[in-house]
């Protein structure tokens, strides 16, 4: 009679391909359970309005956390985020207010915030500060320059137009919610279908090694960073259109709901691996989480616990991927 072992490397094999398996769809499978649940508990929850009004608010945190996923994938941070929000929501209205044209105040943001991500890029890449570090001295910067640009009150703006970027529907679905769908949809496959998106993933996994095989770490980098910029300006277009008025302390805490929803989503902390789709399904996971409280009238402490723990658990099974790396 003889006894079947499994060898040790064949449990390490097996113990890491269930990690992986629960770190790329345990997300997903959270948010179809939440789904389940809050539909079966109140019937206000599974309705085309209610859905919808959550795509709507969060479309603008989905498409920092998408552009998010890239510099975090490639081994980076960006703390600046929340900051580029604010700078390009009191831009977008200075300028449509002194220049009258809403579509110029609005494009303004984008523009705005790409070059101030490149900007980080270049204090990450020439400067050799970590990122964690760089962003977020920037933010501290960027902070200012738009408390500078309204002196410390709102720009209201009244002009017409204006509000149609975060107000307006086409066939009963947002702008916002469009714009969300085609940048992620853009984004996913610049990562997955082009040689930019492998070497993200390369410079995250080994940057010694993607130096060594010819990558320019650097400019992937500065690259990451602008993009992130450019998502924080359009994410700012779409906010201050939707209220009306430029205010400095917008977008308070954006950064940290960007980085906890890319984490969430099974990015790894330590880069080289991640995915867009995770980190948007993680964005809703959170947003769920939220309105199921509102909605169930349960209280909002509680909420905030839940939501670390799940984040907390998000963390601890990246550190244990790092580990095996």
């Amino acid at each position: 009679m003889t006894s079947t072992t499994v060898a040790p490397r064949e449990r390490r094999i097996t113990a890491s391909g269930a990690l992986d398996a629960v770190r790329d769809y345990a997300v997903l499978i959270l948010l179809i359970a939440l789904t389940v649940v809050l539909s079966v508990s109140t019937p206000s929850f599974f309705t085309s309005t209610n859905l919808l009004n959550i795509v709507n608010q969060n479309a603008p945190l989905a498409i920092v956390a998408v552009a998010g996923t890239f510099v975090i994938i490639s081994g980076s941070f960006d703390l600046s985020t929340a900051a580029m929000f604010a700078v390009g929501s009191v831009a977008a209205a200075w300028v449509t207010q002194h220049t009258g044209s809403a579509a110029t105040g609005l494009l303004t943001a984008p523009v705005l915030g790409l070059v101030l991500g490149a900007f980080n890029g270049l204090a990450v890449t020439k400067l050799r500060v970590h990122s964690f570090l760089a962003t977020l001295a920037s933010s501290l910067i960027f902070a200012a320059l738009a408390v500078l640009i309204t002196g410390g009150f709102l720009i209201t703006v009244t002009t017409p137009g204006f509000s149609d970027l975060g107000r307006g529907q086409i066939g009963g679905v947002f702008y916002s919610v469009v714009i969300l769908v085609v940048f992620a949809a853009v984004m996913w496959f610049v990562l997955n279908g082009t040689t930019f998106g492998r070497h993200v993933f390369a410079v995250g996994g080994n940057q010694e090694a993607a130096k060594l095989s010819g990558i320019s770490v650097d400019r992937i980098k500065v690259i990451v960073f602008a993009l992130s910029g450019l998502a924080a300006g359009i994410a700012a277009a779409i906010g201050v259109s939707r209220i009306g008025s430029g205010q400095p302390q917008a977008g308070a805490g954006l950064e940290f709901n960007a980085i906890a929803a890319v984490i969430l989503g099974g990015t790894s902390i330590y880069g080289g691996i991640g995915a867009v789709w995770r980190s948007v399904a993680g964005v809703f996971l959170i947003a769920l989480i939220g309105n199921g409280f509102d909605i169930l009238g349960w209280n909002p402490q509680l909420k905030d616990l839940v939501t670390g723990a799940i984040i907390l658990a998000a963390v601890a099974l990246a550190a244990s991927d790092g580990r095996r790396r």
